[in-house]
């Protein structure tokens, strides 16, 4: 059992949904991205979604295209954000690392080196915002070679048939993007979302997470009742952005801390099909 699958087989012995926040690489420099790492598992998150920076990160909203701007002013690359999830592991063995990111740097790098260099830092996890499941097979079975899990996005436009696809293919768990448009969009309709997730575990039976649009504890907490876990990034990286050095730590930990203590009241009775 990898980390993933340890991750959310302790929470779902638990009745608890995980929460996974999305902080960019290199925002706003490498160490500080690491200790925000240490910060957001001392708050309490169950796995880490780490952004690789690109420079037209074309699902992303302003927030989070801000952040990789900032990263990449510090010439980031993608052999940088390795280096910083082996800093992270150094100390932590436990918490799941998963890379979130664009097709182009890890075709410039090659699908094998790539594997196998996301590997020997410690990532557990990959998705790739524009490999669509219909052209991957190569490189799920790279990642797979390395005990690396291929991560995909569904959304609520998303056809039958590319569900099946995915349920095929994912490992690890599946990001439901609950909202047409990019990162920090609103408008959230949490009865769609519950209604689209039971739709979803028709084919797919390993967990599957929610995210875009959730921005405060009363959206997390409800869709902690529907999902197997909870994404949050545009809130997070704002508060990166918004944050001096001194306050940075202390800031991000205290709103991952209260969106933990959200998501952990959801009722005992919710039924999430885990």
């Amino acid at each position: 059992m990898n980390r993933i699958e340890s991750v959310f087989s302790r929470l779902k012995s638990q009745n608890r949904a995980a929460l996974i926040p999305f902080i960019t690489a290199g925002d706003p420099d490498s160490a500080a991205t690491v200790a925000l790492m240490h910060r957001l598992t001392q708050a309490g998150v169950d796995l880490i979604e780490l952004g690789v920076p690109f420079s037209d990160p074309m699902a992303d909203g302003p927030t989070i295209q801000r952040s990789s701007e900032r990263a990449l002013k510090h010439h980031i690359s993608l052999k940088d954000v390795f280096a910083i999830v082996a800093e992270f592991r150094k100390t932590n063995q436990n918490t799941p690392v998963v890379l979130m990111g664009y097709a182009n740097p890890i075709e410039a790098m090659g699908h094998e080196n790539f594997a196998q260099a996301a590997s020997h830092a410690g990532v557990d996890g990959v998705l790739v915002v524009d490999y669509p499941p219909e052209e991957c097979a190569e490189w799920v079975a790279h990642l797979k070679a390395q005990h690396i899990d291929p991560i995909f996005l569904l959304s609520p436009t998303t056809p039958e048939s590319r569900i099946k696809q995915v349920a095929e293919l994912a490992r690890g768990y599946v990001y439901y993007v609950s909202l047409k448009g990019v990162t920090g969009a609103s408008h959230l309709d949490l009865q769609e979302v519950g209604n689209r997730l039971s739709q979803l575990r028709a084919h797919i039976k390993i967990p599957i997470g929610v995210g875009f649009g959730i921005r405060d504890e009363q959206t997390a907490r409800s869709i902690a009742e529907q999902a197997d876990a909870v994404v949050i990034g545009s809130r997070i990286v704002e508060e990166i952005e918004h944050s001096s050095k001194t306050d940075l730590l202390m800031n991000v930990g205290a709103l991952v801390e209260s969106l933990r203590r959200a998501v952990d009241t959801r009722s005992n009775s919710s039924a999430t099909g885990k």
